[in-house]
């Protein structure tokens, strides 16, 4: 494990998928952007621990991993943010993007590359330089490709005390892992974090 100004570097990256989901699995849209019909659920709740806990996760990443509908949202939204005191925003447009799309021509965010091909194969190729977590935020899509191919480190859910009925689902049908759950926390806002890390499959 080697250290750079103060920060965790590893030999090796993590990469960590952290998701906002409500009590039925519903992960769709939850700041709004995508204007779908329940959009912006997750502003129904928040915490000041709820929100140094993103904040923390963000600062201890050094890239973040993104499908399309997560990157097009985030690249409308995060270049206008106005300057905050924490940081968070400057954060958030300064990283390296890493989009996955076959569909995307060209992605224009700052310091963003796409990854069109080879997905498992560009993404090993990120583990394995050294830095901090790569972190994944919503992307579903994404977010399961990368369950199924073996390489998440670590699942992060913010479970939200909610019930939407409808919306789209985190995890798609035909997707299975055995997790082990390594931290549960409640925030001060009723939001639930679990933290789970994948049963790696034992070699016969």
């Amino acid at each position: 494990m080697l250290y750079r100004q103060g920060k965790e570097i590893r030999s090796v990256r993590n990469v960590i998928v952290s998701e906002f989901v409500t009590l039925d699995g519903v992960m769709e849209d939850p700041g709004g952007g995508e204007k779908t019909k329940n959009g912006g659920w997750a502003f129904k709740f928040g915490s000041a621990d709820q929100g140094k806990f993103k904040f923390d996760e963000l600062f201890a990443s050094d890239g973040l991993l993104l499908g399309r509908v997560t990157y097009q949202g985030f690249a409308a939204a995060w270049p206008s943010m106005p300057p905050d005191p924490e940081g968070f925003s400057k954060r958030m447009n300064s990283l390296p993007k890493y989009v996955v799309s076959t569909s995307l021509e060209k992605v224009e965010w700052n310091n963003s590359r796409l990854i069109r091909a080879n997905v498992a194969g560009e993404i090993a190729k990120l583990k394995r330089q050294p830095g901090q977590d790569i972190l994944v935020f919503g992307s579903g899509k994404l977010a399961n490709t990368l369950l199924q191919l073996g390489l998440i480190d670590e699942l992060r859910l913010l479970v939200f005390p909610m019930v939407l009925g409808s919306g789209r689902l985190l995890f798609r049908d035909g997707i299975g892992s055995n997790l082990k759950l390594v931290e549960s926390r409640a925030f001060e806002s009723g939001v639930v974090l679990l933290r789970y890390q994948p049963v790696k499959k034992e070699s016969n």
